[in-house]
């Protein structure tokens, strides 16, 4: 278990269970209106005459919101009770996302959507430290990858449906579907998560000390750089198929379920991945996400190749749940900020990627050029781990020294 939590709260299995559902229901909240934009591209350009390139800069948004809010809300909450954060948290994302569906212009939305990103990483740290608090410490990998699956079921029913919902009645009801079940969220968590799942906090002060340190960040620089390449290939999916493969818009949910079943597949491998191998499971995820992104510019050319190759880009979300519950053996008492920082490494990623695979599209090197921008960056990712590697290697063996 993490060093912050001495005991653990005795729970039936049945109360983990649900606990772990709602947890999870946030996820699937958050994950449904984090990537709607990548679905609704093409709908929300034409509705405010502008490039779908531009729209890129509404995920963009967003993502800055998370990497701004999650370390912020994480200090800010800190005297606040885990299930207290939550309940703000998720209410906090359904008025973030109400704004998005009354929003009347393009910057108007990008503002809203930075505003709705802001609680995104603090509600996923904490969830991920409640999940391990409940559950046994050799099964903390699964648990933080249950809370993760509500983030991929979004992207195989959550996304398609709101995608659905937008192309046949306008991209708005999009983000009125993500606040209802932002709602629900909210009054499931209440019902099931019974107060006292605190565990000793550290003071403000030495939770920054102990985050300020070399394994966190090299952590912290894996996920932002060596994870932008699946939201390089994603973020474009919709004009790719189009443009490249030759399909109808009508296709694209087909696409971004693909994703889906890749997400879920990655989630629950990338919990038990960790739980078999720790650490030196990030390095197998990153050669698999370069191969991957490598192959994504010739699958794209036909229907029948492009939704494996898709499949395969989802699978790449695994290196988050890892990353993850590694976070958790290295922060020390940093534990909530490190945890919730995890998810701004990620959206920066998600900021990064589509700036990335934008600037090679505009440059005009076509939509299928996000696959190779994004092997690079998982390539970055790898090099960013063999620092990291030798870094630990050089702790231990100091350990080892200062032991004889």
């Amino acid at each position: 278990m993490s060093p912050e939590s001495p005991t653990a709260p005795v729970l039936s299995p049945r109360q983990v269970a649900l606990i772990l559902f709602a947890l999870a229901m946030g996820g699937f909240a958050i994950g449904t209106s984090e990537f709607v934009v990548m679905g609704l591209i093409s709908e929300i350009a034409r509705s405010f005459g502008v490039n779908e390139p531009q729209v890129g800069h509404v995920i963009s948004a967003y993502a800055l919101g998370v990497v701004m809010g999650a370390p912020t809300l994480a200090i800010l909450g800190n005297r606040l009770s885990r299930r207290s954060l939550l309940l703000c948290l998720m209410g906090f994302y359904a008025l973030g996302n109400l704004a998005s569906a009354l929003a009347p212009g393009y910057f108007t939305l990008m503002g809203a959507r930075f505003i709705a990103g802001l609680p995104h990483g603090a509600y996923f740290g904490i969830a991920a430290l409640v999940a391990a608090r409940i559950t046994p410490p050799e099964q903390r990998g699964a648990a933080v990858g249950r809370v993760m699956l509500g983030l991929a079921i979004s992207l195989l029913v959550g996304n398609p449906l709101a995608t659905w919902m937008g192309q046949t009645f306008g991209w708005r009801w999009a983000f009125g579907l993500v606040t209802l079940l932002a709602m629900a969220t909210v009054f499931m968590t209440m019902r099931v998560l019974p107060r006292g799942m605190n565990a000793p906090r550290p003071d403000a002060l030495r939770e920054l000390r102990d985050f300020n340190r070399k394994p966190v960040w090299l952590a912290l620089g894996i996920g932002a750089i060596g994870f932008a390449g699946m939201f390089c290939v994603f973020s474009y999916l919709t004009p790719t198929l189009v443009h490249v493969t030759g399909v109808r818009e009508s296709f694209v949910p087909f696409g971004l379920v693909a994703f889906g079943i890749g997400g879920i597949l990655g989630t629950l491998g990338g919990g038990w991945m960790f739980d078999r191998y720790q650490f030196r499971a990030v390095p197998m995820l990153l050669v698999w996400s370069i191969v991957v992104l490598l192959v994504f510019p010739f699958a794209a050319k036909s229907p029948w190749t492009v939704l494996p190759a898709v499949l395969a880009v989802g699978t790449m979300g695994a290196l988050a749940t890892v990353l993850q519950a590694h976070l958790m053996d290295v922060a020390r008492e940093a534990q909530t900020l490190a945890a919730a920082s995890n998810h701004s490494a990620f959206n920066f990623a998600n900021a990064l990627g589509p700036w990335l695979g934008g600037m090679a599209i505009t440059a005009g090197y076509g939509w299928t050029s996000t696959g190779v921008v994004g092997a690079a960056t998982a390539l970055c990712g790898l090099l960013i781990y063999a620092w990291a590697r030798a870094d630990l290697r050089r702790t231990e063996a100091a350990a080892l020294e200062d032991a004889a």
